[in-house]
């Protein structure tokens, strides 16, 4: 068991592609890959998850109303790629005058142009920033959400701080990413992820590494028990997950004190 428990802890410092040492090189593998796979990053997204993914989105955003229909709530979707859970959020966004924008931060800046594109209309401000060091102030944000990008920093803890960092006491996080289930739902799973998912991906966008990249990452993504460790460790209470779909992705909320 300690063992066990060692080599999870080893391997849930930050997100490593194939050929990255540091968190330097990680960080900047992994923009390389998103600006690489950004014109089919949506149709594979809506592709491999077999449309499941809007539901994660609709779901999470539902789930976190109660700070979203404030209209002065001020409002982060982090590593937002092309947008796709920051329209969801704006579901239940005020659309009277003076609400607060909902900022929309990702260190592509090929993810950004598209997520831009359709943030047309919104009250939404788009920033090109790395999550580890967001050009935000101290304790300025009501609540931060992130789909399926966290488990991409070089650096968890440090992005967990981060995100401790900009929020108000009383904010909240909603961090939705993808699990590794067990049993007989994990088996297919990993038949799915590792063996199909990487062949059509790899097929589709012409980039084979990104898509081996993504079942690595979710294996090496920390567990939801020791994911909600690092989430109190880092200074949260009340940390919970939910599972979505058999526990394939789920939803990890806390609040700053």
């Amino acid at each position: 068991m300690a063992e066990r428990i060692r080599i999870e802890h080893e391997l849930s410092t930050g997100a490593r592609p194939e050929g990255a040492t540091t968190e330097q090189a990680a960080a900047i593998n992994v923009r390389k890959m998103f600006d690489s796979i950004a014109p089919r990053y949506d149709l594979l997204n809506h592709l491999l998850s077999m449309g499941l993914d809007r539901w994660w989105w609709n779901r999470t955003a539902r789930s976190l109303r109660a700070v979203l229909e404030r209209p002065e709530a001020s409002v982060l979707d982090l590593c937002c790629g092309t947008g796709d859970m920051t329209l969801a959020l704006m579901q239940y966004r005020p659309t009277s005058a003076g609400e607060a924008p909902v900022f929309a931060v990702d260190f592509s800046p090929e993810m950004l142009a598209r997520g831009k594109e359709k943030f047309a209309g919104h009250n939404i401000v788009a920033i090109e920033a790395d999550a580890l060091h967001l050009p935000l102030e101290n304790d300025s944000l009501d609540l931060i959400t992130s789909a399926f990008g966290f488990r991409n920093l070089a650096n968890y803890d440090e992005g967990l701080a981060e995100l401790y960092r900009v929020l108000r006491s009383g904010g909240q996080i909603g961090i939705l990413d993808c699990n590794q289930p067990e049993g007989i739902v994990g088996s297919l799973y990993n038949l799915y992820f590792k063996s199909v998912l990487p062949r059509v991906g790899g097929f589709i966008s012409g980039d084979a590494n990104a898509y081996r990249y993504l079942p690595a990452s979710v294996e090496r993504f920390p567990r939801p028990p020791r994911m909600l460790e690092m989430i109190r460790a880092a200074g949260f209470r009340d940390a919970h997950w939910t599972g979505y779909t058999f526990g394939t992705a789920g939803l990890y909320r806390a609040t700053k004190p």
